[in-house]
């Protein structure tokens, strides 16, 4: 399988936070039995679909719904991409036909086919925070 770094460290550095920067809530439903970790991270458009993002969170996964909590986030627009790390090795693992092979979820309109945009994905989050519900997505034969 092919597979593709996954690294949340701007998430997991420290710096200052800003006056102005709430918490961002992520809730994660449909979450499967499958063990490893969940890593969440918040993308802007200049970081969208790659390996590390501005804010982040990691964890065991728990089978149902877990809530993640990504601290002193900066008003603005964002996309919230999450993987299911089933193997716990940081990486997504993809199939021969070049698809995700670990569950994943992404904020915004999900795209019928073809690679999402950050517009599609795009979340606005205010000064004081917020809060976004989504929905994991496995792989054929995933749970």
């Amino acid at each position: 399988m092919k597979t593709i770094g996954w690294i949340l460290a701007a998430g997991l550095a420290a710096s200052a936070a800003p006056a102005l920067a709430g918490d961002l809530t992520v809730t994660l439903e449909g979450v499967s039995d499958q063990g490893g970790e969940m890593l969440v991270s918040l993308q802007t458009r200049e970081l969208f679909m790659k390996p590390a993002g501005v804010n982040g969170a990691y964890g065991a996964a728990t089978a149902g719904t877990d809530t993640f909590t990504l601290h002193n986030v900066e008003p603005g627009e964002y996309a919230v991409v999450v993987m299911h790390d089933a193997n716990s090795d940081r990486q997504m693992q993809f199939g021969p036909d070049g698809k995700p092979a670990e569950g994943w979820a992404m904020s915004g309109d999900r795209p019928a086919a073809g690679k999402p945009t950050f517009d599609q994905a795009r979340v606005v989050v205010p000064a004081e925070g917020g809060q976004v519900t989504l929905r994991m997505v496995y792989p054929q034969g995933g749970r």
